[in-house]
């Protein structure tokens, strides 16, 4: 069963509330909602869609909106009302246990006159800073209306960019180390899989970038003109997170580069070593060849010392040409 909590707050009071899905979709229009608090419902799991529904149907939420929450949107837009604005998002954590990919997670807003609902589709907890501000009092967040909610909790989503690239850049500092250690071709799997990893992120740092956009510069009476320059400066830490992913791929793809090249030059020694032994023995094996001939009068067969004359032939010549390419430097590394 999905898990509902309501923060209440001003700059002299919080309260905190877990309850079912089925308590605020009657309750919270009626009771939790006034002009003195800030009201901040977010939900963890969509599971009851039945009192989703009727929540937003009582806070005159259109249909269409509805929809969205349960189902992932393509093209980022921020949908604005006369009673509510909405968008969605998606958020990236670290890779969990037994799963090399991104945790990605859809969190949709609802924002009208002093509430906001989050609505995240796993139990994923993205908003611990922004509880502790709200529970300890720190900065401004009790003093500010729902924008300046909504503009923290989106900080704490890029925040989450950023940690997810710091795991990222961690693991390709491991790769590097093992590119210039060993020559596995389990190298390229891990390069792959952390620019797999950077698209994934790509892809859900941009729409972020455009909601951020668009917050900026929206005229909607829920969002405070003094508060405008925060959204800008979300957009600008979207603009980070996209340069150093670029950055980040560069590196990967360098290392992909350098990784095949050293698998060619690998590949070229042992092909150096095999023309070299190849060199060697033709001449020795043209020798062999010709005394392998069953001709009658051939003037060696009879010679008494002729096996040990050829042996010592044969030897010597491939000593010459091994003492040869060693002094051409044909078997240095």
């Amino acid at each position: 069963m999905a898990n509902v909590q309501l923060y209440k707050y001003n700059p002299t009071f919080y309260s905190v509330k877990n309850d079912l899905p089925s308590y605020f979709a009657n309750e919270f229009l009626e009771s939790e909602i006034d002009k003195d608090h800030m009201a901040w419902l977010n939900f963890h799991g969509l599971e009851d869609e039945q009192s989703i529904e009727h929540l937003c149907q009582k806070l005159g939420i259109d249909k269409l909106s509805i929809e969205n929450i349960h189902q992932q949107v393509r093209r980022p837009k921020v949908e604005e009302y006369s009673k509510y604005m909405s968008f969605y998002v998606m958020s990236a954590l670290p890779k969990e246990p037994h799963n090399p990919y991104l945790h990605q997670d859809q969190i949709s807003f609802l924002m009208g006159s002093n509430y906001l609902i989050s609505f995240q589709d796993k139990p994923s907890d993205h908003f611990t800073d922004v509880r502790d501000r709200i529970e300890k009092g720190r900065g401004k967040i009790r003093s500010k209306g729902t924008d300046f909610l909504m503009f923290r909790m989106l900080e704490s989503i890029i925040d989450n960019y950023f940690e997810v690239l710091e795991e990222i850049s961690t693991q390709i500092e491991n790769i590097d180390r093992k590119l210039h250690k060993v020559h596995n071709k389990s190298i390229l799997s891990s390069i792959e899989l952390e620019k797999r990893k950077l698209i994934e992120l790509r892809k859900i740092a941009q729409p972020m970038r455009d909601i951020t956009n668009q917050l900026e510069n929206s005229e909607s009476p829920f969002i405070e003109e003094s508060n405008r320059h925060y959204f800008r400066s979300l957009r600008s830490s979207c603009l980070s997170v996209l340069e150093e992913i670029d950055a980040n791929k560069q590196i990967l793809e360098g290392m992909a580069n350098l990784y095949y090249a050293a698998q060619g030059q690998r590949m070229n020694e042992i092909m150096r070593v095999l023309t070299v032994v190849s060199s060697i023995f033709i001449p020795l094996t043209f020798i062999v060849g010709v005394y392998g001939m069953n001709f009658e009068h051939m003037p060696e067969l009879k010679y008494r010392y002729g096996y040990y004359t050829i042996v010592a032939i044969m030897f010597v010549l491939g000593a010459g040409l091994l003492a040869f390419f060693i002094k051409r430097g044909w078997l240095k590394k």
